[in-house]
């Protein structure tokens, strides 16, 4: 059979089949274990109609799919993106299934996944479950973490859990199967939505951490484009002057945990009003130190300034977190003394 050389006439399967063989043995197997039965069976007849191939034409579909590829410019991988490929391909529902077991905690089995979910978050789910479906659960996750949720359990409960345990012989393939369906189901499908993050919430968090002037840049240009999300985000960020939200008592608590050093430099680039709310939490006598520091400071960096600021906040969430101060919702909501 004569060599072919006709690269403007060969079909796509061919075209691949040319670069399956080009990769060698190794390489063609890995892609091979990737592909589907149909398109492995496609390929191969391609590869099996070949016969010989010139050089150049090899060259040739090597050099396109190089220049294909790369004309791709960057790519971005993401949830929307993959969602939306998995659409074109798969009924809704199993794309919704597959979506929401990768969006769920990390893990190749169930049973992984499951180790990765924090003990309070799954002790309160398998509380109201049956204590048969409890033990399969624990006798599948790694022990220190089935000894954590058992902890969260109520007592009565947790102790009929581990009389099933004891009682427990070798589990039916078909129950297995069972619970690990209603798990994915029921409660991996209920966790991957709720614990999916609002865009808006992880934007205004990153816009938190910019720089003062990055930080207006970015809002300023999202405003022409997008004015209803830039004011939503907007709403959700937490900045140096939305202290001024704070009850006295939260004032009080901050003052005793932030960076006496970090104070005064925070302070410098305030508002008169927000430096004023300080001062009337501290004794006359902490607050005539604190206006000589931050007199003492002179001209400083803004950029030292933002930071010194954006410590403070971090401060705040902080204390906010461990349910020791309170930070408001709203930027509009005041509060009556």
């Amino acid at each position: 059979m004569a060599p072919r050389d006709d690269y403007r006439g060969l079909p796509g399967p061919h075209k691949a089949a040319i670069l399956m063989l080009a990769l060698g043995e190794e390489r063609c197997a890995q892609i091979f274990s990737l592909m589907h039965e149909d398109e492995i069976k496609e390929l191969s007849a391609a590869m099996a109609q070949l016969g010989p191939v010139h050089a150049e034409t090899v060259e040739r579909v090597c050099s396109e799919f190089s220049e294909n590829l790369g004309g791709a410019g960057n790519l971005v991988g993401g949830y929307e993106n993959t969602e939306r490929l998995l659409m074109k391909t798969l009924p809704r529902e199993r794309v919704t299934q597959i979506m929401e077991e990768i969006r769920g905690p990390a893990g190749r089995t169930m049973w992984d996944k499951l180790g990765n979910v924090n003990e309070i978050v799954l002790a309160n789910y398998l509380k109201n479950e049956y204590p048969q479906t409890v033990a399969v659960v624990l006798s599948k996750i790694r022990a220190e973490h089935a000894a954590r949720v058992i902890a969260l359990l109520p007592d009565g409960f947790a102790m009929e859990v581990v009389m099933r345990m004891l009682r427990m012989e070798s589990i039916q393939r078909d129950v297995l199967d069972g619970v690990e369906r209603t798990l994915r189901a029921e409660f991996m499908s209920n966790l991957s939505r709720s614990t999916r993050r609002d865009a808006h919430e992880m934007i205004a968090d990153i816009f938190n951490n910019l720089d003062r002037q990055a930080e207006t840049r970015f809002i300023a240009a999202l405003e022409e484009r997008n004015r209803e999300s830039a004011e939503k985000i907007k709403s959700l960020m937490f900045t140096f002057d939305d202290l001024a939200r704070l009850t006295p008592m939260a004032v009080q608590t901050l003052l005793r945990s932030v960076d006496k050093e970090k104070l005064p430099l925070a302070l410098k680039g305030a508002s008169e009003k927000l430096r004023e709310m300080f001062f009337g939490n501290l004794s006359e006598r902490a607050g005539k130190m604190l206006r000589d520091d931050i007199d003492a400071l002179g001209a400083v960096k803004l950029r030292e300034v933002d930071e010194a600021q954006a410590a403070i906040v971090a401060q705040a969430k902080e204390l906010a977190a461990q349910g020791q101060i309170e930070i408001s919702e709203g930027k509009d909501e005041e509060m009556v003394y």
